[in-house]
């Protein structure tokens, strides 16, 4: 019989998807406000992997990534969805939104973003939110899976949460 446990804090890792890079501070503030300070950022990475987001944000898009020193609750997931979606609102302009926002947490094993989209590999997670599992870690890396995003299979996204997954190392022991 398994007996239930606490399932480990997380580290809380949020994209942003852009054209106007000058958005990227306004916001790193609100969410610092919100979740603490960073740890880590990305550097800006390209994003061309489809023009879903061009008709509303326009082109070229860019993606960074923040990941936040303080450890969260897996299970506050949908609820930083559900802030991060009006934030969006907040920076949006004319009715269209001028930044895309995924909140996701890594795991010594996963890393997992949230969605407001159900589908077949996703779990339904509260507050209409869902967990999509996104990469695992095996064999010394990371592994997509058939349905993970383009960009969070590219190499320099990959070597990026690498990084992020050290630090959350160190963040468990204590040693931060």
């Amino acid at each position: 019989m398994s007996l239930p446990q606490a399932p480990k804090p997380a580290k809380l890792v949020i994209g942003l998807i852009m054209q106007d890079r000058g958005l990227f501070e306004p916001l790193a503030v609100e969410l610092s406000t919100g979740y603490g300070p960073v740890d880590i950022v990305s550097s800006w990475m390209p994003f061309d992997y489809t023009t879903y987001y061009e008709p509303e944000m326009g082109t070229p898009l860019y993606r960074r990534l923040l990941a936040y020193k303080n450890l969260i609750d897996q299970d506050d997931l949908p609820e930083i969805k559900l802030t991060t979606n009006r934030l969006e609102q907040t920076f949006s302009q004319n009715g269209r939104r001028r930044v895309n926002i995924d909140p996701g947490y890594l795991l010594y094993e996963r890393f997992v973003l949230a969605s407001g989209k159900n589908f077949t590999h996703r779990i339904y997670i509260g507050n209409g939110i869902y967990a999509d599992l996104t990469l695992i870690y095996q064999r010394g890396g990371f592994e997509k899976l058939p349905w993970t995003y383009p960009d969070y299979a590219d190499e320099p996204m990959l070597a990026f949460l690498t990084q992020v997954r050290n630090k959350y190392a160190l963040d468990l022991k204590g040693t931060n």
